[in-house]
């Protein structure tokens, strides 16, 4: 490791001495502007002879006397690059061979042609260095593999690891087709405001922080919902954000306390009318990005085409119990008819305090794991949505689903709850919950339950989390590997 520091220290020094070097004569080292003709990308696909000015950056240089090569490369694509005391005259061939470094901006004059190997090449007439770098590439360019070290400096994993450019140009790309195909069907993209002053949206732990002018506690927004149905009560008649949000909870492979999701929403619908066009949305998606319905993930093959298997939720949580769960309004009772089925230690409903948080830890320990292909969970109990329609013909359960896929659950998605006066109970038992020491309890949101009682029509939401189907469709074992900078202690 002190090898290692010293060489690099004695590297930085040699690039800093030639940045000096090229300031003294008079040899900006740090141009302003280049005038591109190609991007690579495009350069890729000229025909031979044809003339270009391309930059990039250089990844490997290789001088064999008065001859060589060098490969620029960007976030799409790389070239290689020959350089020759023929083409460029000794003095500028000498520069060539001294001043510039792996690592270094440059932009290259030329023509195309193809190598004797033949492998596309730009023949260099003219080289520009447009920005010195004074560190070294790591390992002399042969890549990143400390994990910590690229997430912290995922620059220099997206030049060392072309996979990495590959996830985060998809996920780009990605988030652009979800606003087109929104867009396409009606939806209006909105904003609404992550500094908020209710807990509300999702069961969650909130980050707090104090906003000074207005000498008030405020929280990061755990879901948008609230205040995205606020707009549909203003007339709005479909709407949908990208939103980041907060949770100040655990971290593992499938969470992170900053997220992205989009979440949106349709008058006039149900869920019903959600379960389809949201089966459309994502094969659609995934015909765009990768070609076909069928995805590998961690040696599975995974397909989205066709029907998905649906479950309903209580039926399934009954059959595995042995009793029926929507029997039971109370915590202790709940857990005492557990117990006696021994399928789960009690012990992990340590610091739960609903039975909402009873049922929910048994489906993630007995059902989820389960669902390794697309599956539809619909009818749940009412507990564990506030903010959800309950079902006509029993207010014990809700119109709600959830799409599962290699035991994660990649969507939410539920019929509105527009009854102002069961809305307003349920919304002063989460506060009463939440005062009870529930930390994952709502609040109570003044605003939205006025907003409400000033009359909503029905209305059908869906939240799909998007970090989390990225690491599905590009096979990665944890949401930090489909985030560019993932936060780290």
């Amino acid at each position: 490791m002190e090898n290692k520091t010293q060489e690099l220290s004695s590297e930085v020094d040699i690039r800093r001495q030639k940045i000096n070097e090229l300031i003294e004569n008079n040899n900006n080292p740090y141009k302003e502007k280049f005038e591109r003709t190609h991007k690579i990308i495009e350069a890729i696909s000229l025909k031979e002879g044809t003339k270009l000015k391309v930059p990039g950056r250089i990844v490997f240089k290789r001088v064999m006397g008065k001859f060589g090569f060098l490969k620029i490369q960007d976030i799409e694509a790389s070239i290689q690059v020959s350089v020759g005391v023929n083409e460029l005259k000794e003095e500028a061939y000498s520069f060539y061979k001294k001043m510039i470094d792996i690592g270094d901006f440059i932009g290259i004059e030329g023509e195309i042609y193809t190598t004797k190997t033949g492998e596309l090449t730009v023949r260099a007439d003219k080289i520009t260095l447009l920005s010195k770098a004074l560190r070294p590439l790591p390992e002399k360019f042969h890549g990143l593999t400390d994990i910590e070290a690229r997430y912290r400096q995922r620059y220099l994993d997206l030049i060392s690891n072309k996979n990495v450019a590959t996830i985060m140009l998809g996920r780009s790309k990605f988030v652009t087709l979800v606003r087109k195909i929104l867009n396409d069907n009606d939806f209006i993209e909105v904003e609404t405001p992550i500094l908020q002053s209710y807990v509300s949206g999702a069961s969650a732990k909130p980050f707090y922080t104090k906003h000074n002018a207005l000498d008030k506690m405020c929280n990061l927004r755990i879901a948008p919902e609230t205040y995205l149905k606020q707009v549909i009560a203003g007339g709005f008649d479909r709407v949908y954000e990208v939103a980041k949000n907060f949770r100040n909870e655990g971290m593992d492979t499938q969470h992170l306390q900053e997220f992205t999701m989009v979440e949106w929403y349709a008058s006039y619908w149900n869920f019903e009318n959600n379960i389809k066009f949201f089966h459309e949305f994502l094969t659609s998606i995934l015909m765009e990005i990768k070609g076909t319905t069928k995805i590998e993930y961690q040696g599975i093959e995974l397909d989205f085409g066709g029907e998905w298997k649906k479950i309903n939720y209580v039926d399934e949580l009954n059959k595995i119990l042995g009793f029926d769960i929507l029997e039971y309004e109370n915590i202790e009772d709940m857990i005492k008819v557990v117990e006696k089925t021994n399928i789960i230690d009690i012990k992990e409903f340590n610091g739960i305090k609903t039975v909402g948080g009873i049922i929910d830890l048994i489906y993630k320990r007995k059902i989820r794991p389960n669902l390794i292909q697309p599956t539809i969970l619909y009818n749940y109990p009412t507990c564990l949505s506030p903010l959800a329609r309950r079902r006509d013909d029993d207010s014990r359960v809700i119109d709600k689903f959830q799409v599962v896929v290699a035991g994660s659950e990649i969507c939410n998605a539920y019929s509105e709850l527009i009854n102002p006066i069961i809305q307003r109970q349920a919304l002063e038992e989460q506060a009463k919950a939440k005062l009870a020491g529930d930390d994952e309890a709502m609040e109570f949101d003044d605003d939205f339950v006025l907003a409400v009682e000033h009359g909503m029509p029905p209305i059908s939401g869906l939240g799909f989390g998007i970090d989390r189907f990225m690491t599905i469709l590009y096979n990665q074992p944890s949401v930090r590997d489909v985030i560019l900078f993932p936060l780290m202690k």
